[in-house]
């Protein structure tokens, strides 16, 4: 399929404003997000729905996190500047800091800073790992909700 020089230009517009530092006004703190950077062995953007599929070896790293995937669709504002919900699917692994995500499926809400892990959730943390048939985890708090959990505590001291 041949793109027209027209298409290939609103992708790449589509492309740079992925890179584009996501709006703050959201944030109590007024803090400012940082741009979030996708890479991956093909992309197709669909500029009239506001979506960008990439796929193959996905990455999206921002500041403190990053999401690994097979597939992540991305959904942007109508201007294409700001990121409203990232689902990614397949292979999910999502890090930040000493903690570690694994899933079949994950969405991000940008709104919210939360990502619901569905599909065999797994946390793991200093050794400890959690669970369960659907995990929340709100990045900004570093806190999780579990649905049907499991946890496995590493207790160093044992039992007094």
């Amino acid at each position: 399929m041949m793109l027209k020089p027209f298409s290939i230009v609103s992708c790449l517009l589509l492309i740079l404003s992925l890179h584009i530092t996501v709006s703050a006004s959201a944030l109590d703190d007024k803090k400012e997000k940082q741009p979030i950077v996708i890479t991956s062995e093909s992309l197709t953007a669909d500029n009239k729905n506001n979506l960008a599929i990439f796929e193959g070896s996905v990455v999206a790293k921002s500041e403190d996190i990053t999401i690994y995937s097979d597939k992540m669709t991305v959904h942007s504002d109508p201007d294409g500047n700001n990121i409203i919900k990232l689902h990614a699917a397949g292979n999910v692994k999502v890090h930040k800091n000493e903690t570690a995500l694994f899933a079949d499926d994950a969405i991000y809400f940008n709104d919210e800073e939360k990502i619901i892990f569905s599909g065999n959730p797994k946390a793991v943390q200093k050794g400890n790992v959690i669970t369960g048939s659907e995990i929340i985890f709100y990045i900004e708090d570093e806190r999780a909700i579990v649905q049907k959990s499991r946890v496995v505590l590493q207790n160093r001291k044992g039992l007094k």
